[in-house]
């Protein structure tokens, strides 16, 4: 973590004292992160994400799993979002526009991890059986992907006008109550999504053990758990506002943001749904064996 992070926090923002502001064009007065950025943590998290994006690419087109993409494009969110923290860090932490991309990238990029985590739930009942579940698949797929497609651009419209009042130096009061509308919305529909599941996951036990699903559905609840973590996280942080103790510090990030995003996509690199699961979210029943863990593929 840097060091500055527990440097105190003056009423008007955080300024580091061994970093002196540029005054560029995009520089703004206070650093808004309300710390110097880790630049290791930055770029461990740009190169981890980096290549978990290769790895779920390469089995997305081996496994011919499209319905699992967007897994993919939440991974390039947070690459994007890190790579531009990783900036800020070394190169100028009052950069705006520094900010901005990580800021909107990561907040954004859970958004789509969850939209593929949605869509594996719907495949798990077309080839269990809609008798273990309280919702039909189709139900499941437009209720929460529609809820993830709300809370998108909801969370894109806050972050987008949040640089924008930094930009013109305005309160971004308004817009961060916007973001924290959306993330509110997103706590609750993973909420939802995590009482359906489970009730699910629990009726269709010894269907999962019969079809060698057991463990990826195991998989399935902790990388569930773990995004709704996080969303909790940024709910936490946002409510507070920018310059707020969970925002101001960076050990909460690290611990909350980052390691949880980077363990649910380590373990779907692991028990891949594309292999698990098929090829498609509808259709093929799962054969007894045939979802064994992809680190045992040779």
């Amino acid at each position: 973590m840097s060091a500055n992070a527990a440097t105190s926090t003056p009423a008007h923002g955080y300024i580091d004292p061994n970093f002196p502001n540029p005054n560029g064009k995009h520089d703004v007065p206070v650093i808004i992160y309300g710390y110097t950025p880790s630049f290791s943590l930055a770029v461990f998290a740009a190169i981890w994400f980096s290549l978990m994006l290769v790895i779920h690419l390469a089995q997305t087109i081996r496994y011919r799993s499209w319905w699992f993409f967007p897994f993919s494009v939440g991974l390039f969110f947070e690459i994007v979002g890190y790579v531009a923290r990783s900036l800020s860090a070394k190169k100028d932490p009052y950069n705006l526009i520094f900010f901005i991309l990580n800021y909107f990238f990561i907040v954004t990029a859970p958004v789509f991890l969850a939209a593929g985590i949605y869509t594996i739930l719907s495949a798990l009942i077309s080839r269990l059986g809609s008798k273990y579940s309280s919702l039909s698949p189709k139900v499941i797929m437009w209720f929460f992907v529609l809820s993830d497609v709300i809370s998108t651009i909801t969370q894109v419209a806050g972050a987008a006008l949040i640089g924008s009042q930094e930009s013109k130096h305005k309160d971004p009061t308004f817009a961060n109550n916007i973001l924290l509308g959306g993330l509110a919305y997103q706590v609750f529909s993973i909420g939802v999504f995590i009482v359906v599941a489970g009730r699910f996951l629990w009726r269709a036990k010894h269907a999962l053990r019969r079809r060698d699903l057991d463990t990826f559905a195991i998989v399935f609840a902790v990388v569930t758990i773990l995004v709704y973590l996080r969303t909790v996280f940024r709910l936490a942080e946002t409510a507070q506002g920018l310059n707020g103790s969970i925002q101001s510090n960076e050990t909460y990030f690290a611990c909350l943001e980052f390691a949880p995003v980077a363990a649910a996509v380590l373990l779907f690199a692991g028990w891949n749904p594309g292999r698990c699961l098929g090829s498609t979210v509808r259709g093929n029943k799962v054969t007894d064996g045939s979802a064994r863990n992809s680190w045992d593929k040779a």
